[in-house]
């Protein structure tokens, strides 16, 4: 399998990927692992991802290298003395997720900063500056490499202390609802309701006989919790791929008394019933990438998960080729609204 740059770049100083206890954070799928094994053949290690489809990548593929998976929202709440941390496009979830790096640590630890330039990865040094003694250790393939040590460590991590609270209100049909949204570093749009989604509040039919929803790539779970509040009979289900988007749904039905199921899932892989209407806001991008194939997979597998007379309804920018993909798959398709730079399309 080949290595991808930040992997490759890590093995040109494989110095320094020996430990007891080692973890592996936002890892690449690639054939790293293997070789973090050969180089440590009686290591505790565990990899570690937000992103449920890596994990399951891992889970299959780690299995025969005794190397643990872990998909959560945050870390092991164990000790390590070696991370190894591929820095993430997120700066606001970097910064969170360097909180619960150093409270994750034992004192002598050390600390392996990976990533793209065009990533960000140079904006360890600020984030880390007086908190740990760090160095760019190796420069090639459009990525860096640092090497933290003598890390000022916590006593211990509350992702509580991450979290934003705001209320959104709409006017939706004629009908004014308020909700409270909990957002987290990482999800979507986080600590405010992004234009796209507001298009697509504003634009959903009454539906007045709508029983059962699911909200794919839900985000912070706006979608279904405004969907939840006009109708109290229906039962909403939130998915996304993303253990943070998933806590972060949690927290939002929580704090708006709404009984509703939260799915961690790679595109529809996880669900097993069907429903009135699939709703969306679609992530487009894998990394810095626009990605076809993330939507691609899902207006495919939407129809096998839609009940008789269905719906798939979703906002989407307007400049990405979706129309296309849904009148190969939707006998019946329109646009219920657009602007400048969002469209709603409706399917059945």
């Amino acid at each position: 399998m080949q290595l991808s740059n930040p992997s490759q770049l890590l093995l040109r100083s494989e110095e320094l990927l020996t430990g007891a206890s080692i973890l592996v954070i936002n890892f690449n799928c690639d054939g790293f692992a293997h070789q973090l094994r050969a180089l440590n053949p009686n290591a505790a290690i565990t990899f570690f991802s937000y992103n449920f489809a890596d994990g399951e990548f891992a889970k299959n593929q780690l299995k025969a290298a005794n190397i643990s998976t872990v998909v959560s929202h945050q870390l092991p709440q164990q000790k390590f003395d070696l991370v190894i941390y591929y820095y993430p496009k997120a700066k606001a979830e970097a910064l969170m997720t360097l909180d619960n790096i150093r409270a994750s640590v034992e004192d002598d630890a050390m600390l392996l900063v990976v990533g793209e330039k065009k990533g960000g990865v140079k904006s360890i040094e600020k984030q880390l500056k007086g908190l740990a003694d760090g160095y760019k250790v190796d420069s090639a393939k459009h990525c860096q490499l640092y090497q933290y040590t003598q890390i000022h460590t916590l006593d211990e991590f509350a992702i509580s202390n991450y979290q934003k609270v705001f209320t959104v209100e709409r006017e939706i049909a004629g009908q004014k609802l308020t909700c409270k949204i909990v957002s987290l570093p990482g999800v979507f749009n986080h600590g405010q309701l992004d234009d796209g989604t507001a298009l697509l509040l504003d634009s959903i039919p009454a539906y007045p006989k709508l029983k059962s929803l699911l909200d794919f790539g839900c985000g912070a779970g706006i979608i279904a919790s405004f969907c939840a509040k006009r109708n109290d009979k229906l039962k909403v289900t939130a998915l996304d791929v993303s253990a943070l988007a998933a806590y972060a749904s949690t927290q939002t039905f929580a704090a708006n008394d709404i009984d509703g199921e939260v799915l961690l899932s790679d595109g529809l892989s996880e669900v097993n019933k069907r429903y009135d209407l699939i709703i969306s806001n679609p992530p487009f991008h894998t990394g810095l990438k626009t990605d076809y194939k993330i939507t691609e997979r899902f207006f495919a597998a939407a129809k096998n998960h839609l009940n008789r007379g269905g719906e798939l309804t979703l906002v989407a920018n307007s400049f990405l080729a979706y129309p296309a993909q849904l009148q190969a798959q939707f006998k019946h398709h329109e646009t219920i609204a657009k602007t400048k730079r969002f469209a709603v399309y409706q399917n059945r």
